[in-house]
Order: C-alpha cells, then sequence, then structure tokens
C-alpha cells in the first residue's frame, strides 16, 4: 500500500464522531502527517473553541476556521480532521472536492453521551444539539466519498486499503460505505462501472467463479473480469431450493473450486441469498463478492451476510451466515429491469425508510425517484444496523418490519404467485395495522399503490398465511415476536401481538 496520497484524506462529521482519533491513526499507519483543524485554531489564538466562541463569537470562530481550513487544504496531501460546523463555508465545499472526504458516522445518542462534559459551545442543551444535528445531516451525506460508520481501530485498519484507493484516484467516481463487521468488515463500492473501477477486494491469484441465473449471467456475468468459470441456474423463487443448491455444489466441484478461489453472485436477491449459501457451505467456506443486479439486492439483500434457501413450508427456513468480501453496486444495472421488478423493490426502500426515518423517510414519502443517493442511504441505514447485531439476537430484527407476515404470504401462496417485494408491500400493511398506526397505514399505502405495488390480495388463505407466520424464524418457543412501527424511526422489534389483531390484520389483506 503506496502512502503517498495524491489527495488528501479529510475526515469530517458531527461533534464527538471520533473524528479526530480516527484521522491520527490513519496517519500513524501510513506514516504521514496529521493536522486537526480545531487544534490549529488553539495553537494560533491561544483560546479554545469555547473561549472564541465567548469572545468573538460563532462569525469571529468560523472565519478563523475557513481560513485553517482553506491552507490545509491547499497544502500537500496529508490526514485531516475538519471541525463539526466548516462544511458551512462554501469556499471549503468547493476546496474539498480536490480531496477524498471520509465522513465518519455517529449516532445522535451515542454523539451526545461523548461530549458530556466537554466545553464545547453548541453542545450545552440536547435540544438544539439535535436540531444541529439533524441540519448538518445532509451537507455530510452529500460530502462525503467515504462513509464509516464506526471510529474502532480495527475497522479504520481494515478500510485504510479502500480509503488509499481513492485518495490515489484508482477508484473512479465511486462512493464508498464501509460495512463494519467481524475482521472490520468489507467495503461497499457505489456508482456507475462499480466492476471496472473498484478495487478488487480479493489477490489476482484466487480464480473468480461467477454463479448467476438464467436471466442476467447473458447481461451481466461477462462485466466481471477475468472469470474461470460460469455457474447458471433457472431464474426465480421458486429454484430457491436445496435442489439448486446442490447443482450449484456440484458444479463447483466439477469446475475443481478449492478454497483459494472466491465465487461471485451475479443477479438480485435469489442469486445472492443462493450463491451466498453455497459460498457459506461448499468446503466449509470459500469468499464471495456480490455485485447486485436488481433494486431489492442493491438496497437491501446484498448485505449483512444472510444466505439460505426455501422449504416448502416457509421462506429462507435453511442458511448461514456468511460475510461477503466486498459489495459492488452499480445502480446504471437497474437499467435492464422491468418496471414490475423495480416497484417489488421499491418496498424494500419503503421499508427502509420506515426504519431509519430521517432524509430517507422525507425522500421516499415525498415521492422522490430512486437514485443513487437514495439506493445508497438505505445501504447505509441497513449497513448501521448489522453493524451491531450481526447475527440477529437484538436490533437487527428490526429489518425484519414487514416481513413476518410478507414472507408468510410468499409460503402460503407457493412462492410463485408474488414477487419478493410485493409479499413485502403486503407484509408493511400487515405490519403497520398491528401497530396500529392507522394514519401511517394509509400513508403507505398510498405510497406503495402509487409505486404499482399491490395493497390487498383478495383471496389470499387467511389461515394459511396464519400457519405460516407460525413458522417464522423469530420464534423462540413463545409467541411469534414482531416488529412494529409508530412512526418513521420509531421501531420496536420481540413484540407479542394479540392472535385476534394478527388475524385482523392478515383479513384486512384478503378484502
Amino acid at each position: 500500500m503506496d502512502p503517498a496520497l495524491n489527495r488528501s484524506l479529510v475526515f469530517i462529521g458531527f461533534m464527538g464522531a471520533g473524528k479526530t482519533t480516527a484521522a491520527r491513526l490513519v496517519a500513524k499507519l501510513l506514516g504521514i502527517p496529521c493536522a486537526d483543524s480545531d487544534e490549529i485554531i488553539e495553537q494560533r489564538t491561544g483560546l479554545t473553541a469555547a473561549q472564541h466562541f465567548e469572545a468573538h463569537g460563532e462569525p469571529g470562530f468560523r472565519a478563523a476556521e475557513e481560513e485553517v481550513v482553506l491552507e490545509l487544504l491547499a497544502g500537500s496531501p496529508q490526514v485531516i480532521s475538519l471541525g463539526g460546523g466548516s462544511l458551512g463555508s462554501p469556499a471549503v465545499i468547493e476546496a474539498l472536492e480536490e480531496h477524498t472526504t471520509v465522513l465518519l458516522d455517529v449516532d445522535l445518542d451515542v454523539a451526545w453521551e461523548r461530549i458530556q462534559g466537554s466545553d464545547r459551545p453548541l453542545g450545552k442543551d440536547r435540544a438544539g444539539f439535535e436540531y444541529l444535528f439533524r441540519e448538518r445531516e445532509y451537507v455530510y451525506r452529500e460530502l462525503g466519498d467515504a462513509n464509516l460508520s464506526s471510529s474502532n481501530p480495527n475497522v479504520i485498519e481494515a478500510a485504510l486499503p479502500s480509503l488509499v484507493a481513492m485518495a490515489h484516484g484508482t477508484a473512479g467516481a465511486l462512493r464508498l460505505l464501509w460495512a463494519a463487521g467481524p475482521g472490520g468488515g468489507y467495503p461497499v463500492w457505489v456508482g456507475e462501472g462499480a466492476l471496472s473501477d473498484a478495487p478488487w477486494p480479493i489477490a489476482d491469484d484466487s480464480r473468480r467463479f461467477v454463479i448467476s441465473d438464467s436471466n442476467v449471467a447473458a447481461l451481466y456475468a461477462g462485466d466481471v473480469p477475468q472469470i474461470a468459470g460460469l455457474i447458471e441456474f433457472e431464474a426465480g423463487e421458486a429454484f430457491k431450493t436445496l435442489e439448486t443448491a446442490a447443482s450449484v455444489w456440484d458444479a463447483l466441484v466439477e469446475q475443481q473450486v478449492t478454497r483459494a478461489d472466491h465465487v461471485v453472485a451475479v443477479g438480485g436477491g435469489v442469486v445472492g441469498d443462493l450463491a451466498g449459501f453455497c459460498a457459506a457451505t461448499f468446503q466449509r467456506g470459500v469468499p464471495i463478492v456480490h455485485v447486485p443486479t436488481t433494486l431489492v439486492a442493491q438496497v437491501d439483500s446484498a448485505f449483512g451476510g444472510k444466505t439460505g434457501v426455501d422449504l416448502p413450508q416457509a421462506k429462507n427456513y435453511v442458511g448461514a451466515y456468511h460475510q461477503p468480501a466486498a459489495v459492488l453496486v452499480d445502480p446504471a444495472k437497474l437499467a435492464t429491469l422491468p418496471a414490475d421488478e423495480l416497484a417489488a423493490g421499491y418496498a424494500e426502500v419503503v421499508k427502509t425508510a420506515l426504519i431509519g426515518g430521517g432524509l430517507l423517510w422525507e425522500r421516499v414519502s415525498e415521492g422522490q425517484p430512486v437514485d443513487e443517493q437514495m439506493i445508497r442511504e438505505c445501504a447505509r441505514i441497513k449497513i448501521a444496523v448489522v453493524a451491531g447485531d450481526e447475527r440477529d439476537s437484538g436490533q437487527r430484527q428490526k429489518l425484519n418490519l414487514g416481513h413476518t407476515i410478507g414472507h408468510a404470504v410468499e409460503a402460503a401462496t407457493g412462492y410463485t404467485e408474488l414477487r419478493h417485494g410485493e409479499a413485502v408491500s403486503l407484509g408493511l400493511l400487515a405490519a403497520l395495522r398491528i401497530s396500529q398506526a392507522p394514519e401511517l397505514r394509509e400513508q403507505v399505502s398510498q405510497i406503495l399503490d402509487g409505486a404499482g405495488l399491490p395493497t390487498n390480495l383478495p383471496g389470499l388463505d387467511v389461515d394459511a398465511v396464519l400457519a405460516a407466520t407460525s413458522l417464522d424464524k423469530k420464534r423462540l418457543g413463545g409467541p411469534v415476536p414482531f416488529v412494529c412501527c409508530s412512526a418513521p424511526g420509531d421501531v420496536h422489534y420481540g413484540v407479542e401481538v394479540e392472535p385476534d389483531l394478527v388475524r385482523a390484520a392478515v383479513e384486512e389483506l384478503a378484502a
């Protein structure tokens, strides 16, 4: 890894995010200088930020801050940590275009806890702190070339090669999301040309074997460079079975794949789930790179390491956790999707917006079109949730919003009548009925209907759905736990629900 950068690595983020700590670690690992704008201001003026605010007001501090930051950005490439408010300067924003900006994410509550007891002038009261957090969030997300969800040293060290590639200018115009996890995590590259521009995460001496389905292979399998083999199976949820997995394992044996090689899943959610399951289990595990080509995969299923196949009785009932080596998301690959497939993927966008609230919900509720930014924000929210709970023992269950009954609807209709996203559309409405949030349910129903998604399914076998619901994977001996949503961003998991309320929710879908 060449430490000589063509552009500075500039850490941005809200107060309490850990920017200074992360920047110093990166500089130490690379053996290059590190500069902190707040520290330089204090050295020059002899005043802390709090003292500067008191003596000269915020405008005086911001003027001094702008001068220092512009000097840093005009200098030789190094690692720089910027004060949280420095991006209020248009001149600073313009100067950042010549550098690689690393957004260090932090949860609002975590940030507030970290600054308690400090003399930060803008962290004196919780209401003002929260207002400032929301106000700056949009700017941070717009400007972050790379997004790290943790300042953990293992995460920073694991992400460093990807950050250096960006600072060298060898990752094109791609944006980077870092999925923190065991071993430090993995890169998620987002942008047009991701397959050609992203640094390949596995050494060139590891052979690449593409797994795809009969619809996608002809379109995109050839975009994967230097492939050693191709394995296809029939497209559709009906083929996400143990029988198909066995045929893929047989093909891997026939093509003499070893644990020194890796597989590349090219396709939608079915391909990712099945290829990931085969990768997790073949020779007790070979690496996998995901190349999602559908909206549902680009915003949801390609991240987090869940893999599996369906049984006739229940969806994803046999599977394993197997984190990818990388995910390469090219939104341009959605251009070949039929309108109904795009609509099906949109159900996962709505689900993620309900979980995340904030800016994403604002865009979805306003009916804004899906674009690269929206895809990236969906991925970021899922990655952040998974980072704190890889194996579904806690908060990751929030991602199951709408899926308890959605999966049951799929099983009750034989996996052939509905696309996964269409079933999730129904499941979300049932979940909101169970959550006793009628106004939000009506709003979401209008959003889903406007996207061409079903909001009811006349003739649906209610008893079959309820029977399939009782087999939900989250059940641990007692009643099936539900994920409930009382407002966007206010989601609770592990909720026990009266059977009559569940039945009423399903009957409403069947009306």
